[in-house]
């Protein structure tokens, strides 16, 4: 008896198949000409990212800041936790090349603008002191919701964050939750 064809394809075969198409989309994805950055701009993924945090981290500094000037009773719940998203702003920003930090002894200058930032209080705005909650209680309360949602916003960017900058990110976003959790409890309080 002669063997004939099945009228469907077999499970193997479409595996098979699945399996070739995957590894062609794979590798077409791979030489399609957008470049590192993949959005054409010619700026990396990772520098990109980084901006951006550094750019949320110093927006969440000038509350911080705006409060304080508004709440300034606030000054010794509020300082450790500024010093905190200072801190992570400076360790966000983009670090310098490794030739740049040999031959000049001064750090690059986005490194610089985030210590600058982190240093000292900015000037906060009439502007940033109106968008603050005029009792103290309320004022926290807002200062936690930036805390969360800028938390969110860094747990959601991990997704497409390349693998060290995934862990800071992850870090950030973790410890931006513990402020919020901070902002929004009663200091003092067992739990």
């Amino acid at each position: 008896m002669p063997w004939t064809l099945p009228p469907r394809p077999s499970r193997r075969s479409l595996l098979t198949g699945a399996a070739g198409a995957a590894g062609a989309a794979l590798l077409a994805g791979c030489t399609g000409g957008g470049g590192p950055s993949g959005d054409g701009t010619g700026i990396p993924l990772e520098r990109r990212m980084r901006e951006g945090a550094v750019r949320d981290s110093a927006r969440l500094l000038e509350r911080y800041d705006a409060t304080l000037a508004v709440h300034p009773g606030l000054a010794e719940r509020l300082a450790p936790l500024r010093a905190a998203v200072a801190a992570h702003s400076a360790a966000l920003a983009f670090p310098a090349p490794a030739a740049t930090r040999s031959a000049s002894p001064s750090p690059s200058p986005s490194a610089s603008a985030a210590a600058a930032a982190a240093a000292t209080p900015s000037g906060s705005t009439a502007a940033g002191r109106a968008d603050v909650p005029p009792k103290p209680a309320e004022a926290l309360s807002a200062l936690a919701d930036a805390e969360r949602s800028l938390s969110e916003a860094r747990t959601i960017a991990l997704a497409g964050a390349p693998g060290e900058l995934a862990r800071l990110l992850a870090s950030v976003a973790a410890c931006g939750a513990v402020h919020a959790y901070l902002l929004t409890s009663t200091p003092g309080a067992a739990s």
